[in-house]
């Protein structure tokens, strides 16, 4: 009779288990977001995204183009209609789209119309893939905030997001697996230089 009441208790709770597995959220559902930011070369905009607090992963990436599952060579040629770009998943909870934008202008050249840096073509052109009308309205009016600091026309185009395709493996963290290599091209670059010449010196 006791060992009928234990099996029976056994059941009870892996049954509640079961439920409690299935009722919990799955990951990447309702508990985290996605915001996609194009600036330049992908490689670059991986660090400052990486270091915030509640940013869960990177990603680089090519969008808003024409041609299906694109390569970097393909890509590369202009002619695919991709830009390079950045997927953010990231917790609303922790992090606001707010200052996903924020972080995002402060690490481009928004007066660049063809390309950002040393990197010129329609490919590397700067633009926010707004993902839900929440974030087209949020990144419409940081772009407006933005534009009232300078003369020229702010390039950054603001447009929905389309299918997002991975970037080759060996660009991934690519600052990471390459450091001497990464620092040799983003100095070469004059990445550092033209943002301090957009936004002033970075605070320390």
């Amino acid at each position: 009779m006791r060992t009928r009441q234990i099996f029976g208790r056994l059941v009870q709770s892996c049954g509640l288990a079961a439920l409690l597995l299935f009722a919990a959220p799955a990951p990447g559902s309702a508990q985290t977001a996605k915001a996609t930011f194009a600036g330049g070369c992908f490689w670059c905009m991986e660090p400052p995204f990486d270091e915030l607090d509640g940013v869960i992963s990177t990603t680089s990436g090519y969008i808003s183009g024409k041609t299906k599952n694109p390569t970097y060579e393909q890509v590369s040629t202009g002619t695919t209609g991709h830009t390079e770009a950045l997927q953010v998943v990231y917790d609303p909870k922790k992090i606001s789209y707010d200052k996903l934008l924020e972080v995002f202008w402060r690490n481009i050249d928004p007066l660049a119309a063809n390309g950002q840096f040393c990197d010129l073509g329609s490919q590397y052109r700067s633009g926010i893939f707004y993902h839900d009308g929440n974030q087209k309205s949020a990144a419409e009016k940081s772009k407006k905030s933005i534009q009232a600091r300078f003369k020229q026309p702010v390039a950054t185009e603001i447009t929905a997001a389309t299918v997002f395709y991975p970037a080759e493996d060996y660009h991934q963290d690519y600052y990471k697996k390459n450091p001497v290599r990464y620092k040799l091209y983003s100095h070469g670059c004059g990445r550092a230089q033209r943002l301090e010449e957009v936004w002033g010196a970075a605070k320390k």
